[in-house]
């Protein structure tokens, strides 16, 4: 099933639960899917829609540390809670062992000797782990590996 219909079916079933904080967050993504077709002007694919779902994350995560740092804790455990709504979309998350192999075998093949090469190893990573692993996630682990 395309996750752009799972969605949709989630939030039908969150409506009819009367899941509010489901339908909350799954209306919030629906629109940003929507938004993002509109945009392009073409149907969306499943990595397309897991590039805005990860956006979506990537915006709480940054949300929590704001209101962890004004001491906002009710607002850090709503951004939580929405966050691993959001996280169930994404495809199973790479391991650290897994994830040091692709950064590895990357750096192999582009013939990455320093950080300045940063560049040319991300280009190579990224599409192998797509929806897999958060870029900064990634980028610390090629920086880890280069120095």
């Amino acid at each position: 099933m395309m996750l752009l219909e799972q969605i949709e079916k989630d939030y039908i079933n969150a409506m009819k639960t009367k899941n509010d904080s489901v339908v909350s967050v799954l209306r919030m993504v629906k629109s940003a899917l929507q938004n993002e077709k509109i945009k392009a002007g073409k149907e969306l694919s499943n990595n397309d829609a897991i590039k805005i779902i990860q956006r979506e994350i990537k915006q709480r995560k940054d949300s929590i540390e704001n209101y962890q740092a004004g001491g906002r804790i009710e607002l850090v455990k709503q951004e939580q809670s929405e966050m691993e709504i959001l996280e169930k979309y994404l495809p199973e998350q790479l391991s650290d062992k897994e994830l040091t192999q692709i950064v590895r075998s990357a750096i192999q093949e582009v013939g990455a000797t320093a950080i300045s090469d940063l560049g040319k190893v991300m280009g190579k990573v990224m599409p192998q782990v797509a929806g897999r692993a958060d870029g900064s996630q990634i980028s610390a682990k090629v920086k880890e590996l280069l120095s």
